[in-house]
């Protein structure tokens, strides 16, 4: 079994980003991903209406990195302190050396290859520093833009799961893309 450990927490940089730490300091920016309806319409999870539900979702990623149970960063472009969407390590498996990746970013950032930047380094870091075999993407099957990057970042589909989640009375698809770490190409 792993041992994952994010102490300390480590900033990743890459040619044109900067993926810190959330603090506070983010809530409107978190807000305005968390909370914008085209944003979320393949995550099914609730909207967040006010600052201070921006400001529960900084405290329970926080949460999840002190508990070494979870990590996400802020993503920033090199030079700007705000933040211009999320990217993280989600439901780690140290049992099975695997993880799920996680990741969105305000609309106005989209087609710019930030997203995929991202990717590239946040899976390096989980083969590199976390030492996993593998890392998982779930995702809507409609949501071609996100299947688009995970295949430019070599993630090969996995399955297709018929109505596996239930969210706010409809059934969901899920689409589980995946790397192995023999397969990655840093």
């Amino acid at each position: 079994m792993l041992t994952i450990n994010f102490h300390p927490f480590q900033n990743i940089e890459t040619e044109r980003l900067l993926l810190r730490r959330l603090d506070e300091n983010d809530a409107d920016e978190v807000l305005a991903l968390r909370g914008n309806p085209e944003i979320m319409k393949y995550i099914p999870r609730p909207l967040a209406v006010t600052r201070e539900d921006a400001l529960a979702h900084i405290a329970m990623i926080e949460e999840k990195i002190e508990g070494n149970i979870g990590i996400n960063w802020g993503i920033t472009i090199k030079g700007e302190p705000k933040i211009i969407g999320i990217i993280g390590h989600y439901r780690i498996q140290p049992e099975n050396h695997r993880a799920e990746i996680g990741y969105m970013s305000l609309p106005e950032f989209n087609g710019k290859g930030y997203i995929t930047e991202a990717i590239k380094a946040v899976v390096a870091y989980g083969f590199e520093q976390m030492q996993l075999h593998s890392i998982e993407a779930v995702i809507d099957p409609d949501n071609i833009a996100s299947e688009r990057v995970l295949q430019k970042n070599g993630f090969v589909k996995e399955a297709h799961i018929l109505e596996n989640e239930l969210w706010d009375g409809k059934y969901w698809d899920t689409v589980i893309y995946s790397l192995l770490k023999r397969n990655w190409r840093p």
